[in-house]
């Protein structure tokens, strides 16, 4: 399961391709005034103009796409953290691979241990859970809501509009956090050296 957070974090990278336009756009609206995450220190923090790029539908795609890239980054950070204490499940993943044999290799080793059948099934249940997610009543490009989470389901029913407001915020924040610590990661273990204060740290 650790490989398997560590893992989406590349799959889901393929998964955001936004859908060609063509014919009329569908007017939303949108600003990144009225956006959740445009939070302090920064608000509205967009150096290179995306949010003016396109059409209402294209902006609506950037937000969707932070949006899952910040969960799946969040998931990949927590795995590597996890894989990186020598935290796994008991037993065998396969019939010639144990999960305590694979909590003592580093995260990126670890996934390369993992048997191609146990891979197929992952990055499957990745592309099972994008279409889930994509498919859920009016899309978000036409003015529906943004991708929720699809397992466990999540009720926010009975949560108020400035609550939320604040919920969400926290996680487009935590998320772009998330993205940071994952990229920071992904850099130390490949080029040493490159992230001082992981420098040094045997899972690196």
């Amino acid at each position: 399961m650790k490989s398997a957070i560590i893992a989406s974090l590349i799959a889901g990278a393929a998964a955001f391709a936004p859908a060609s336009q063509q014919g009329t756009s569908t007017k939303l609206g949108l600003s990144l005034d009225d956006m959740p995450g445009s939070t302090a220190p920064i608000k509205k923090f967009d150096p290179l103009g995306y949010s003016t790029i396109g059409s209402d539908e294209t902006l609506a795609w950037f937000r969707a796409s932070e949006l899952k890239h910040g969960r799946v980054a969040m998931l990949a950070t927590t795995g590597y953290i996890v894989q990186a204490a020598g935290i796994h499940f008991p037993g065998m993943l396969s019939k010639d691979v144990s999960f305590e044999s694979l909590s003592s290799m580093k995260p990126f080793d670890a996934w390369d241990a993992v048997p191609d059948a146990g891979k197929a099934q992952i990055l499957g249940t990745i592309f099972v859970a994008e279409l889930a997610s994509e498919a859920q009543g009016t899309h978000y490009m036409k003015g529906g809501s943004y991708p929720t989470i699809v397992f466990p389901p999540v009720d926010f029913s009975g949560v108020s509009a400035e609550t939320m407001k604040v919920k969400q915020d926290r996680e487009l924040n935590n998320g772009r956090l998330a993205m940071i610590a994952i990229m920071s990661f992904i850099a130390a273990n490949n080029v040493p050296g490159s992230v001082p204060a992981l420098a040094g740290l045997d899972m690196f």
